[in-house]
């Protein structure tokens, strides 16, 4: 396996890390600053944020996720995301790879017909709108997603939509114009075929965005919306690819994005085991500085291999992802999904351990970027889901067979 970047890519990572640390960091103050004033149901983006993308642009960081567009493959684009999630809240979106939007953009470019692409792809390309994935269903453990109980129906030139879906992350940002929703199309069609997904502007009659919900207690400026579908009729021209293909464009969205999200939280991590160093040097309590006691020595060195292990096993899915697919790589996704937010909320929760009150206090970004990744080991798939399927794949191998890489050529 090579893990190892071109050198475009590497420039790029440089000038990824350049733009963090003198633009991006520096401005989470303003953005938090603003978010404040506005109160927590404003779902308005931080004016620092527009300069922020502009300034992207100009150093050529933008629309990176998209290997059409980057020419980067995975394991590059994976380094990329990695420095991005030092900043989770702006970073994202300031080089226009934030979620839902990369993976509504991956969808779009995969399966969107050129009108489609026209449409919603460009706007959504240039960073002038937003979008939202509709999925996930109160009512039903969408944890399976063969028990969405969302209609899709077709009735003459049109698809008309009915159901109840949340957790719609960006549906809130006034910015946001466009779903993509799936939905059942056939209900006595075999499991993975009953589902489709199809695009509804907003605006539509019957769409009601109810509400935004926290995520412990915190909203998020792009929100995660509870979202009525009530007798939504829109062109059948709206369909993204053909019915019943639902589940066959979420297993193409999902693959690369969970390399996204992951990478993200490895950089998260990062950022906050540098946190840690930083007050175990400077803090002194009972004499001495912090990084004198065994036990923040240990939770240091415990962080860095945490850290280093996550990072291996992402980029190793992402090199399969690059070398035989994501299909291919299911058993890898599925790994990674499980180990990276983990490996993130225990380094974060040694960070607010080791900074105190401060730690859990708004001072400091430690306490949000906790409770992200402790919900990231819920959406995407929960990570019961992601050790059934795991567990499946090494039962179904023979006892005594040869490793899984050696096994499959992989």
């Amino acid at each position: 396996m090579d893990f190892s970047l071109s050198p475009r890519a590497e420039e790029l990572a440089q000038s990824m890390w350049d733009f963090l640390v003198a633009e991006v960091l520096p401005a989470e103050a303003d953005y938090d600053a603003y978010r404040e004033a506005a109160g927590p149901h404003d779902h308005t983006v931080p004016p620092v944020v527009e300069t922020l993308k502009r300034s992207a642009r100009e150093r050529g960081l933008w629309n990176l996720f998209l290997p059409a567009l980057s020419g980067l493959n995975n394991v590059e684009y994976a380094s990329l995301a990695e420095i991005s999630g030092w900043s989770t809240e702006i970073m994202p979106e300031a080089i226009n790879c934030q979620a839902p939007d990369t993976g509504n953009m991956e969808t779009l470019h995969l399966f969107g017909t050129e009108e489609q692409r026209k449409e919603w792809l460009e706007p959504l390309l240039d960073g002038v709108i937003r979008s939202s994935f509709l999925m996930t269903e109160p009512a039903v453990a969408s944890s399976d997603a063969s028990n969405i109980e969302c209609r899709i129906r077709r009735d003459g030139d049109d698809y008309v939509v009915d159901g109840l879906k949340w957790w719609a992350s960006g549906a809130n940002d006034p910015r946001c114009r466009i779903l993509i929703v799936m939905g059942k199309t056939d209900p006595d069609a075999p499991k993975h075929r009953k589902q489709s997904m199809i695009l509804v502007p907003i605006d539509t009659p019957g769409v009601t965005v109810r509400r935004s919900l926290p995520v412990f207690g915190r909203q998020d400026q792009h929100g995660h919306a509870e979202i009525e579908l009530q007798s939504v009729r829109v062109p059948a021209a709206n369909l993204l690819a053909e019915e019943g293909d639902g589940f066959r464009i979420a297993q193409a969205r999902l693959g690369p994005g969970r390399i996204h999200h992951c990478m993200r939280a490895i950089g998260a991590a990062d950022r906050a085991l540098s946190m840690m160093i930083e007050r175990a040097q400077t803090r002194i309590a009972f004499g001495a500085p912090l990084a004198d006691q065994g036990l923040v020595q240990n939770a240091i060195a415990q962080s860095r291999l945490e850290i280093e292990q996550a990072r291996l096993l992402t980029l190793k899915a992402a090199w399969m992802i690059d070398r035989h697919g994501a299909k291919a790589a299911g058993t890898e996704i599925a790994a990674i999904k499980i180990v990276a937010p983990t490996v993130a909320t225990l380094v974060i929760d040694r960070a607010i351990q080791i900074h105190g009150g401060a730690g859990v206090s708004d001072d400091l970004p430690l306490a949000k970027s906790y409770a992200w990744h402790r919900a990231m080991r819920i959406f995407d798939g929960p990570d019961e889901v992601h050790i059934r399927s795991l567990a499946r794949s090494e039962l179904r191998r023979k006892p005594g067979s040869p490793p899984a890489w050696l096994e499959s050529g992989k």
